[in-house]
C-alpha cells in the first residue's frame, strides 16, 4: 500500500505517518521546506519519503512522486503502481478570510494532483468549526446544517465543497473527516492544556473562562488510526465526525490535568467565552461504517506530550 501524506510534519500528519509506516505502507510525506518539525520524521526510513513542497506549488507533487520511484509516466500510474490513498492534512493559519481562502485552493490542487497519480482514494479533513455555535443541549451529527462562524469554519467548509465537486469530476473516491479537539504526542503550546501544564509546574496561576461548555477530547493517535479506518472501509462521498465520543465539561478535563500535575495548583474560572462554543459529537457514523473506536485515555494523551514523567 502506498499513500501520500500533506502537512506530514504537523501535530496529526507527523503521527499519521508514523502510523502508515507501522502497518506497512509506503509514505510519500509532503512536507514544507525547512519547517522545525521536519525532524520528526525518519530520514532512514527506505519506506519514507520526505517530500520538501511549498504548498503554493502543489500541483508539481506528481512530479516529485513520480522521481522518487513511481516511474513509468502517468499511464503506469494509475495501474498497479499507483497511490492508493492521500491524505490531505496541511492547513495555513491565519484569522482572516484572505488567509485561509488559499488554503481551499491548496486542497483542490491536492485534489488534482491526486488525480495525475492514480490515486483511488482521497481523505481530506475538516473541522469542527464547521458546525458553528451548536447549543449544549444539541449533539453534533453530521446531518447538522454547518454554520461556521469563524474565517477558519468558512473555509473548511469551502474545500469540503469544493473537494467534493472536484473529485465527482475526477473520478476519485472522497471522504471528509470531521476533526475536532485533539491532543496528545507533538500537541504545540499555545493551545489550552499545553499552557495550563505550564503554569501549573511551574507553580503560576491560570485565568480561564468558566470551562462550563461540553468538550470532546481525543488522542491524536485515536485520530490517526480512524483516518486510516476511513481510508480502507469508510463509505465514498461521506462526511465523519471524528471525536471521542464521550463529552464532558471542560472543566471537568481541566481539573483533572491539576489533580495530575500540580494538585495545588490554582486555576481562576472567569465568565463564559463568547462566542459560547460546546461541542457534543456524535461518532455513532464512524464507528458503524469502519468498526473504529478510541483506546486511549486522557491521562494516556498527557503522557505523551510530556505532562507526566
Amino acid at each position: 500500500m502506498k499513500a501520500i501524506v500533506t502537512g506530514a510534519a504537523g501535530f496529526t500528519g507527523a503521527v499519521l505517518t508514523e502510523r502508515l509506516r507501522q502497518n506497512g505502507y509506503e509514505v510519500y510525506a509532503v512536507v514544507r521546506p525547512g519547517s522545525v518539525h521536519n525532524n520528526r520524521l525518519k530520514t532512514d526510513d527506505l519506506g519514507l519519503h520526505v517530500i520538501p513542497l511549498e504548498p503554493e506549488r502543489y500541483g508539481e507533487l506528481p512530479d516529485h512522486v513520480i522521481q522518487m520511484g513511481l516511474d513509468g509516466g502517468d499511464d503506469s500510474l494509475k495501474e498497479d503502481r499507483g497511490i492508493d490513498v492521500c491524505f490531505h492534512l496541511m492547513w495555513g493559519g491565519g484569522r482572516i478570510m484572505g488567509e485561509q481562502a488559499q488554503n481551499v485552493d491548496y486542497a483542490v490542487a491536492v485534489t488534482e494532483a491526486s488525480a495525475v497519480l492514480g490515486v483511488k482514494r482521497i481523505v481530506l479533513t475538516g473541522s469542527q468549526a464547521e458546525y458553528g455555535v451548536v447549543p449544549p443541549d444539541v449533539e453534533e451529527d453530521e446531518s447538522l446544517l454547518p454554520d461556521p462562524v469563524t474565517a477558519y469554519g468558512t473555509a473548511k467548509l469551502t474545500a469540503m465543497e469544493r473537494t467534493r465537486k472536484r473529485t465527482e469530476e475526477l473520478g476519485i473516491e472522497w471522504i471528509w473527516g470531521r476533526i475536532f479537539s485533539l491532543i496528545g504526542k507533538y500537541e504545540p503550546e499555545g493551545r489550552m492544556l499545553p499552557d495550563l501544564y505550564h503554569a501549573l509546574r511551574e507553580g503560576r496561576e491560570m485565568n480561564l473562562s468558566s470551562c462550563a461548555q461540553n468538550w470532546d477530547y481525543l488522542d491524536v493517535y485515536d485520530a490517526t488510526d480512524a483516518l486510516i479506518a476511513l481510508s480502507l472501509r469508510g463509505r465514498p462521498g461521506e462526511i465523519y465526525n471524528i471525536a471521542h465520543g464521550e463529552y464532558r465539561p471542560l472543566k471537568e478535563y481541566t481539573e483533572r490535568l491539576r489533580e495530575i500535575v500540580a494538585p495545588k495548583g490554582v486555576i481562576h474560572y472567569g465568565k463564559d467565552p463568547e462566542p459560547f462554543i460546546s461541542l457534543q459529537p456524535s461518532v455513532h457514523k464512524i464507528r458503524e461504517h469502519t468498526g473504529w473506536k478510541p483506546e486511549r485515555s486522557f491521562e494516556d494523551s498527557i503522557r505523551d506530550y510530556g505532562i507526566v514523567g
